[in-house]
């Protein structure tokens, strides 16, 4: 029975070292495929993000999977989370761990090197100005896809806060300046 509840202080060493290597692995890959892999989810992106969980389940764990080995890899993810929520008030740390909003329609006109840029497709920005009550391009001022996975849109006919756009970028990584209607 002790065997399915305790590790070795070695045991214990490479399941922290485990689970470390595999946030920092999550951050990287999340900060190069962009944060769509966060957003709303088709059945294709849920069974990756699943997989994605499973592979890094089977590696903090390692061969035999133990309580001790889950609570403490656990414990493990969840320090690491609340770490790196601090170090996100620093600005520099944070604009590496948090990307830019980006701009993918501007005046009614979809930006289509935006959409690449944040790795979404014109259905999902169709969907979104369909969500929102849109039933023009025309209607719409901008459209942002933002950090956490979302499209904001701003309608047209107002003019737009400089402050609300000031972490925009286009699709060239320039800030983004409000037109005024």
């Amino acid at each position: 029975m002790a065997d399915l509840l305790a590790i070795t202080p070695l045991q214990a060493a490479a399941v922290v070292v485990s689970a470390a290597g595999m946030y920092v692995a999550f951050l990287v890959l999340v900060r190069v495929f962009g944060a769509r892999v966060l957003a709303r989810m088709s059945t294709f992106d849920l069974v990756v993000t699943l997989m994605l969980g499973a592979i890094a389940g089977r590696v903090i764990l390692g061969d035999t999977p133990v309580l001790a080995a889950g609570v403490l890899g656990l414990g493990t993810l969840l320090l690491l989370e609340v770490g790196v929520g601090r170090l996100r008030t620093i600005p520099r740390i944070h604009r590496w761990l948090t990307p830019d909003p980006i701009l993918i329609v501007d005046r009614g006109e979809i930006v289509d090197e935006g959409l690449r840029r944040a790795h979404i497709t014109t259905d999902e920005v169709r969907g979104a100005l369909r969500t929102h009550g849109i039933r023009h391009l025309d209607e719409l001022a901008y459209g942002i896809f933002e950090p956490t996975g979302t499209i904001s849109l701003l309608r047209a006919g107002r003019d737009v806060d400089p402050r609300i756009l000031a972490d925009v970028v286009d699709a060239t990584g320039r800030p983004v300046l409000p037109y005024e209607e």
